[in-house]
């Protein structure tokens, strides 16, 4: 029997990674449905909590010029959510979303703390198992900038020709927000409480540091078209959450330089600074590959001949982004992370295309998973 999973803040940042991944697994998990609204009308709350086997509760205000506004609005909820519950009766687990910034003097953490210790007194008394997830910085893709990392607004900055600006060049402990949802499924999976659960980094740096390393890939990538070097899990990830912040429609396709002399014509298909896999293919008209997408890989597609169509949409988006390649000017065009994307020959004549993906493929961790576009 699947567990059936309602995430409050579904569509924020790290809700909506949550939500996806558990999507991955359709014979494990069902994903009830939530809404910010509930919050403001208690059927609708109570209907939602009444159909979880578990909540993970991730609804929270993070920023706000007035902070007294957070610590209402973060305890307002917490308090909904408890309402509902000894409402309905019904006994989920629990999984609730607090901060490194717990024991730090400002609203926020205040919030954090006490919305946790309210929900455990909660579970307590109702015999409910309740895990309090004390989590740190967390970046990845998608993050809103200015709002949910400073790392999402470097990316956001840089990609729009600006110069971030460091206020304190401090150092900080850092977790991806892909392992930081891998733990949250750990955690669901588990039969005993764990009230004050302080989640570990994955990786500690100066601000000035991370900066350095998205100036880098600005330079190298985005402006030049190379794949930088990344030396660590953490550089992959970092790499991964720049690229979602780039215009995407308007840089690709990218066109490659053409070296034309008497016996033909020279195309450099791509400069690496990193390892991976090339494979050529060649596909007859009318035909699609792919419809799937990746949640870590770095992926490039170049026409070399013939007239193609690649299209992306992103995963928990209607909006598809088209791209008209032919190989009389070869172009490519790479694949974002949680983008479903493929390629359909277009043409009278066989499409050839040149893949390079920066993993060996391996059958047992794949990360590839089919959805059309």
């Amino acid at each position: 029997m699947r567990t059936k999973i309602g995430i409050t803040g579904q569509n924020g940042f790290i809700g909506k990674h949550l939500y996806h991944t558990l999507g991955l697994y359709p014979d494990d998990f069902e994903r009830i449905e939530f809404d910010k609204d509930f919050f403001c009308h208690e059927e609708k709350m109570n209907d939602f909590v009444r159909q979880c086997d578990v909540i993970v509760h991730l609804a929270a205000m993070n920023r706000h010029n007035d902070p007294e506004v957070i610590y209402e609005t973060n305890v307002g909820l917490v308090s909904k959510l408890i309402k509902a519950l000894e409402a309905t009766g019904n006994k989920p687990d629990v999984l609730f979303s607090s901060s490194s910034q717990e024991n730090k003097d400002n609203l926020y953490g205040k919030s954090k703390r006490e919305g946790r210790i309210l929900i455990e007194a909660w579970a307590r008394k109702a015999g409910a198992k309740f895990s309090g997830l004390v989590i740190p910085n967390v970046f990845g893709p998608f993050g809103h900038p200015y709002y949910n990392s400073f790392i999402a607004t470097f990316s956001h900055q840089l990609n729009l020709g600006e110069q971030p600006k460091i206020e304190v060049d401090g150092e900080v402990k850092l977790l991806y927000v892909g392992d930081l949802v891998k733990i949250i499924i750990n955690e669901i999976g588990t039969e005993v409480s764990n009230p004050f659960y302080v989640i570990p980094h994955t990786d500690e740096c100066k601000v000035s540091e991370v900066l350095e390393l998205l100036i880098k890939y600005h330079k190298e990538y985005t402006k030049l078209g190379i794949i930088p070097a990344l030396n660590s899990n953490f550089e992959i990830n970092l790499f991964n959450t720049f690229r979602c912040y780039m215009d995407i429609p308007n840089h690709f396709p990218v066109k490659f330089t053409q070296h034309t002399d008497p016996r033909g014509t020279f195309v450099e298909v791509i400069r690496l600074n990193v390892g991976g896999q090339v494979s050529f293919s060649t596909t007859v008209p009318g035909i699609t590959r792919g419809n799937h997408y990746h949640t870590r890989k770095i992926e490039r597609f170049a026409v070399i001949k013939g007239r193609a169509l690649i299209q992306l949409r992103r995963i928990g988006s209607t909006e598809v982004l088209d791209f008209y390649l032919n190989g009389a000017e070869p172009a490519y065009v790479d694949m974002p992370i949680w983008y479903t994307h493929n390629i359909k020959n277009i043409g009278d004549e066989d499409l050839y295309t040149n893949f390079w993906i920066n993993e060996f493929y391996d059958p047992i961790d794949h990360d590839t998973y089919f959805e059309n576009v």
